[in-house]
């Protein structure tokens, strides 16, 4: 699935293995601050313009489930990211992009990296009121933000995603031009998010963790959600468990390779030097050792 200007769109390079700045909720609105009148929780939704100068956009409500909550009774913070892939599921499908249009042409989005700051605590039952748009592309990726706001129109939670375009092997394309034709967006001066893990820790705390039949989404594959619950549980038996539920916290994702069904892996999580509660986490198969997912959670 970063920060944006006046006009929707990066500027700058991306600074890698950072986390998103302060500012990047006080970048440009979706939408107006006042509430959206009338959208249904989890049914509605409307082609927008929800960025200035990006002539492409998608709003919808969603309603926080009691199987989205915590133990406190607030969103989950993967939920966030679900309804962040859903919302851009729908904006496609509205659009022409369905599951029939990509399974003929054996092309697929997958999100390859993902920034999240989440501002302020939406309890089970509360709608919130997503709004998206595709606000720029490079050569092979293209960049979506998303935020989410409650009905009083306060900013809940901000994300962006940077997604690549693959075929039925795996490997990354050039996005086709009619993307382009269905969702205008500016070229990026920027570069894809990344993050610079450093070497692991040898005080790392680690994590053994299996993937389920339901880990899986219906490309086959570990959902991007699952992946954040999973780094957010091995965050809690390093000894932060309050970084999950924390206002602020902001993290950072970097999707390397996808775990296949009955893998075995392993999560390791270790403070940032002098960042106070921030800490790294990387999740790897223990069978190759490869690096799965690169992260860093700040709260």
């Amino acid at each position: 699935m970063s920060s944006t200007n006046a006009d929707g769109g990066p500027r700058g390079r991306q600074q890698t293995g950072r986390l998103i700045g302060a500012g990047m909720a006080a970048a440009v609105g979706i939408g107006p601050a006042g509430p959206h009148p009338a959208l249904d929780p989890g049914l509605a939704g409307r082609q927008a313009r929800p960025v200035a100068g990006v002539d492409n956009g998608f709003e919808a409500g969603y309603r926080v489930r009691f199987d989205e909550a915590g133990a406190d009774g607030l969103v989950r913070t993967s939920a966030l990211l679900r309804y962040a892939q859903d919302i851009a599921w729908r904006h496609s499908e509205d659009l022409g992009f369905d599951r029939s249009w990509y399974t003929e042409r054996g092309r697929w989005w997958v999100v390859r990296s993902v920034e999240l700051e989440v501002l302020a605590p939406v309890a089970m039952g509360r709608t919130l009121r997503v709004a998206t748009a595709v606000i720029g592309h490079r050569r092979i990726w293209a960049r979506r933000r998303a935020e989410f706001r409650l009905a009083d129109g306060t900013l809940a939670a901000v994300a962006s995603t940077d997604w690549v375009i693959v075929d039925d092997r795996g490997r990354i394309m050039r996005i086709p031009p009619d993307f382009g034709d269905a969702f205008p967006n500016i070229e990026l001066d920027a570069d894809i998010i990344r993050v610079a893990l450093p070497p692991v820790s040898p005080e790392a705390c680690r994590l053994t963790l299996r993937v389920r039949p339901q880990d899986l989404d219906p490309m086959g594959h570990v959902n991007n959600a699952v992946y954040l619950d999973w780094l957010e549980e091995a965050v809690a038996e390093a000894g932060d468990a309050a970084a999950s539920t924390a206002i602020p916290r902001r993290i950072a994702i970097e999707y390397a390779a996808s775990a296949e069904p009955g893998d075995m892996l392993e999560a390791a999580a270790w403070p940032v030097d002098g960042a106070g509660s921030a800490r790294w986490v990387v999740l790897r198969r223990q069978s190759d050792g490869a690096d799965l997912v690169r992260a860093c959670l700040d709260s």
